[in-house]
């Protein structure tokens, strides 16, 4: 079986991988997806073990070149202030995102035209709408209906609980007369499809133990395994192979368990490799035909590479927070400052996210391993018992705007286990981007005393989280201008017609707001033009 040709070949069983198979199984296509990665059980989570703290500064960071497990390959990071962090595995990195599910703006994909800035994407909010809603119906999405930041939608499951750090924060919001809002969450608030409520463990980074968390691997894989798609685990793909007369990809070469190369052909591949993953495959992937890496005639692959800087700001309150209880990222949010004004001195805008608390030791410990470890002693027992449980918290997320010098490009030194050059980053932080975080900075110190916070802790803006790589973007993007662009505005290469991108790669902008839900949604609106394109898919 494993030689035989299969319609449909997706490489990567993560958010946008497992998306896109939903969408096209009812083509009753022969579909195959590869993972380089395993198939872990929620049995085997480090949430369900008593040292689970232990596990986010080793074999479960989000951090491979931490983890350095078998299926990972290292991300040389030196030249840039902010590393890419994922989990290679089935589920993805919903194995170990926190669940934070805003949409993009209407203005996100507008914003050359609205601001000058950036370029505008060939589809809008309205394209992407019914993908969103279907998704978020899908995998389970908990929220509270009539954001007046957005056009009208409904979330399927209600809000979940804001807590008295929520509560609190909100207070502050409104004394100022700002936007704040619950924040939708890729979590479930109630029992749906099978799957239980949120336990309020607040380890979401180290697997659902619970179920709860709507990950690819607890959300799509189940369905997808029983609708027939077949998945291959422990299979690293090195190379999409090309037929040098017709211009079409045929295939690929990966690496199966055993380390031996093996060749599948394919009439449709579909990359879903992630922001770095996807241009690093193809950069590698050289022929006679693409001496510069395949489907990059345009130069574009691994150029305007998108993170969200990070920064954030605290504030100490006269009674405890209860920040433990709950899910970690998923409290309020704010859009006061997410559009243009150019009083503020910054073109586009950011948010102000407030997560919850981590746990003891992880606090104890710098949080993520993106901050320093608190002290030993008399000073240790005071942040323990004065400042940590009394803790409440901004996140400052700036809209990173597309710059061709930041880019992915192959390492010439470093490689994974099998041999294949590893990514090298090369980015920096913008003017824009550093007068933003000062701004929201100096905003979400506002709101913190303005909801009585008696003593205020932030950092320089410069001093953005090392590990805050979490969302990877633009670096195969979407665009009508074959010059301009990799993918067309349905996903399809403009240089190899039977070749499609479904991941963070092909954003045009990065907005202000975590990705996934974009992804997700723009992997069901490639997968809904595969389908009814079909007739002439490859014209």
């Amino acid at each position: 079986m494993e030689n035989e040709t299969v319609d449909v070949l997706i490489i990567g069983a993560g958010a946008s991988g497992a998306a896109i198979a939903w969408s096209l199984r009812e083509t009753r296509m022969r579909i195959l997806c590869l993972e380089q990665g395993s198939h872990l059980r929620d049995t085997d989570f480090p949430s369900r073990r008593e040292d689970y703290e232990l596990a986010r500064y080793g074999e479960f960071s989000c951090d491979p070149n931490v983890r350095g497990l078998k299926q990972d390959y290292p991300v040389n990071s030196s030249d840039s202030p902010i590393t890419p962090v994922n989990w290679n595995g089935v589920g993805g990195s919903t194995i170990n995102f926190l669940g934070h599910w805003p949409r993009m703006r209407p203005s996100d994909f507008r914003t050359r035209s609205l601001d000058g800035v950036g370029e505008d994407w060939p589809i809008d909010y309205a394209t992407l709408a019914p993908h969103y809603d279907m998704n978020d119906a899908t995998i389970g999405v908990s929220g509270l209906a009539g954001n007046p930041a957005y056009p009208d939608y409904s979330p399927p499951l209600p809000p979940i609980p804001i807590g008295e750090l929520g509560q609190t924060l909100a207070k502050g919001f409104n004394e100022l007369g700002w936007h704040w809002w619950p924040s939708d969450a890729a979590i479930l608030s109630r029992d749906h499809d099978g799957r239980g409520k949120c336990v309020n463990a607040g380890t979401c980074d180290l697997g659902c133990a619970a179920g709860a968390k709507s990950g690819a691997n607890f959300a799509y894989w189940p369905m997808l395994e029983r609708s027939g798609v077949e998945l291959r685990t422990e299979c690293r793909v090195r190379e999409i192979l090309v037929d040098r007369n017709t211009g079409f990809a045929t295939g690929a070469l990966y690496h199966g368990p055993d380390g031996r190369v093996r060749e599948q052909k394919a009439e449709l591949v579909v990359l879903a490799c992630n922001g770095v993953g996807t241009p690093r495959l193809l950069l590698h992937s050289t022929s006679k035909l693409f001496p510069d890496g395949l489907a990059n005639r345009s130069g574009l692959v691994g150029r305007n590479l998108m993170f969200h800087p990070l920064t954030g700001v605290s504030g100490v309150f006269d009674r405890p927070m209860e920040g433990h209880k709950g899910p970690m990222a998923c409290s309020i949010l704010s859009q006061e400052f997410y559009e243009s004004d150019p009083s503020r001195g910054f073109v586009r805008g950011y948010g102000l996210h407030s997560g919850r608390s981590t746990t003891p030791m992880t606090h104890a410990l710098g949080g993520f391993g993106v901050d320093d470890p608190i002290p030993w002693g008399a000073a240790h027992r005071e942040i323990m018992d004065d400042i940590y449980p009394n803790l409440a918290g901004l996140t400052v997320v700036t809209e990173d705007l597309p710059e061709e010098r930041n880019r992915v490009t192959l390492d010439p030194e470093l490689t994974d286990g099998d041999g294949i050059p590893a990514p090298k980053i090369t980015y920096r932080l913008s003017d824009n981007t550093l007068a933003m975080l000062r701004h929201g900075q100096d905003r979400a110190e506002e709101v913190l005393l303005a909801a009585g916070a008696e003593k205020i802790l932030r950092k320089p803006p410069e001093r953005v989280w090392w590990r805050a790589g979490w969302h990877q973007m633009g670096t195969c993007r979407m665009g009508g201008d074959p010059e301009r662009s990799v993918v067309n505005a349905w996903g399809r290469s403009h240089d190899v017609r039977n070749l499609f991108i479904v991941d963070g790669s092909i954003f045009v902008t990065s907005g202000a707001v975590n990705p996934t839900s974009t992804i997700q949604a723009l992997a069901l609106h490639v997968g809904e033009n595969i389908k009814t394109r079909a007739a002439t898919l490859f014209d």
